[in-house]
């Protein structure tokens, strides 16, 4: 080996150890910091449940199929539970019907509309991937057709009342 890399015949493996050791407690170092950092950022970034619950009604509302369902029942508030009401529904997909629950209280008129929704046929959006995550309503959009009309109508008045102030700024 000594004839290969002549230049190298003066380094000797206790030379090398000390550099070594210092460049792997400087790694780790580095590695252990860096862990620290992501940590604290992760926790200054978690979001809020409810911004979870929208963001994934909005999600299923962009990649969902729409399927017909049916309103079973209000669920009340209870102490430690959802903060509203919580719709019960069913739905078939493939030949496998689906039983799932949606808190609505950060959707107003669904809010509303609650107590008279048991037993009313609804359009349900849920995630062709995994059929269990649906929803009966979002921001966007609403599976029941009554609400849909008002929805739209108030929708129309206030595009109307928009388009009369334009006319009277002109």
């Amino acid at each position: 080996m000594r004839a290969v890399l002549p230049h190298l015949k003066d380094l000797n493996s206790a030379s090398l150890i000390p550099g070594l050791a210092i460049a792997m407690a400087v790694g780790a170092a580095s590695a252990l910091a860096g862990m620290w950092v992501w940590r604290i950022v992760k926790h200054w970034r978690r979001l809020d449940p409810a911004e979870v619950e929208r963001q994934r009604r909005l999600a299923v509302n962009a990649c969902g199929r729409i399927s017909t369902g049916k309103v079973l029942e209000l669920l009340e508030p209870v102490t430690g539970g959802p903060a509203g009401p919580v719709l019960l529904y069913e739905y078939e997909v493939a030949g496998v019907t689906y039983q799932a629950a949606q808190d609505i209280s950060a959707l107003p008129e669904m809010t509303a509309a609650a107590p008279f929704l048991p037993g009313q046929i609804a359009s349900v959006k849920y995630d062709p991937r995994q059929p269990t995550n649906s929803i009966l309503a979002c921001e966007d959009w609403c599976g029941v057709p009554d609400l849909v009309h008002s929805r739209t109508s108030q929708d129309e008045a206030a595009g109307a009342s928009t388009d009369a102030s334009q006319e009277t700024q002109s």
